[in-house]
């Protein structure tokens, strides 16, 4: 009873410390004394030989274990290959754990669909036995789907109250753009969709535009992600009208285009649409403030 409820806390703990921590892929250094756990949503990870890590959680991808873990080691959907030890116990939701001749768990290894393939020298101190989990095959992709677009929202949600709290008069610049006609900010944005990869490839084929192709290509996602919280805010903006608090009103449309996201092939229209109608605010901003100033008008006498 005890090992199958340390299974389940596991289990738990995979799903809650994902959605705290992401990462696409993830390696343990090399440096001496145990590492942190390894968290990661959606990606493969390596324990090297000679490493030590606390723990190996996985909502979407394979492992392999090399070195030394010292906790439990937990796959939502993937395989997991163990050459190394693991001080703690070993289970896979959807796929298959293999168990290599110099391997050790000195806890138990749970599977919840393919039998582990263990090796005759391999040493299990545990229990090797199957969980009466429900099946889950069909559910992993939501799960995993689910912990990524919370992953992404709480990712846009910081990044939106940082520049609220460091550009407040800039935030109020770029919604003002939205009083000025919706065609011309939606070209202006569409443009820039559209010229930014194609000069990161025209610099790409150049061997001296081959860093510029880097820069561009690495700010595509920062700016995405940008122009999409401006198009957050600009759409809050729209249904609580000034002098209401900017972070409420940015929360507001967030809130809107993450439910938006959630909705299949819409959720990626909705996603296109923000960051299109962003970067037309933000390209828009940036030609007014280049522009000429206005002259003040002249004086005029009196009775002229």
């Amino acid at each position: 009873m005890l090992r199958r409820l340390s299974s389940v806390a596991s289990l738990l703990a995979l799903v809650s410390l994902a959605v705290l921590a992401a990462a696409p892929a993830a390696t343990a250094s090399d440096e001496g004394g145990g590492e942190d756990a390894i968290v990661v949503i959606s990606g493969d990870v390596t324990v090297e030989r000679g490493q030590v890590v606390e723990g190996v959680f996985i909502a979407s991808g394979d492992a392999r274990i090399d070195g030394y873990v010292d906790g439990d080691v937990a796959v939502l959907s993937g395989d997991v290959v163990v050459s190394g030890t693991i001080d703690g116990s070993l289970f896979t939701a959807s796929g298959q754990a293999r168990l290599l001749r110099t391997a050790e768990v000195t806890g138990d290894v749970n599977y919840g669909d393919e039998r582990p393939i263990i090796s005759g020298a391999a040493r299990v101190r545990g229990d090797v036995q199957k969980e009466g989990w429900p099946d889950l095959g069909g559910l992993l992709p939501w799960i995993g789907g689910f912990l990524v677009w919370l992953a992404v929202s709480i990712s846009l949600l910081v990044l939106g109250g940082l520049l609220l709290l460091i550009a407040p008069n800039a935030a109020d610049a770029l919604q003002a753009r939205t009083r000025e006609r919706t065609g011309p900010v939606i070209a202006i944005g569409v443009a820039i969709l559209i010229v930014l990869p194609i000069v990161a490839f025209l610099a790409a084929i150049t061997v001296l535009g081959l860093p510029l192709a880097i820069l561009v290509g690495l700010a595509l996602l920062p700016l995405g992600a940008v122009a999409y919280v401006v198009a957050a805010y600009a759409l809050g903006r729209a249904i609580l009208k000034p002098p209401r608090e900017r972070l409420l009103a940015f929360l507001v449309g967030l809130a809107i285009l993450r439910l938006g996201a959630l909705v299949p092939i819409l959720g990626l229209l909705v996603g296109l649409a923000a960051v299109i109608f962003g970067l037309g605010l933000i390209g828009a901003a940036i030609g007014a403030a280049r522009g000429p100033e206005e002259e003040p008008e002249p004086a005029r006498s009196p009775g002229s």
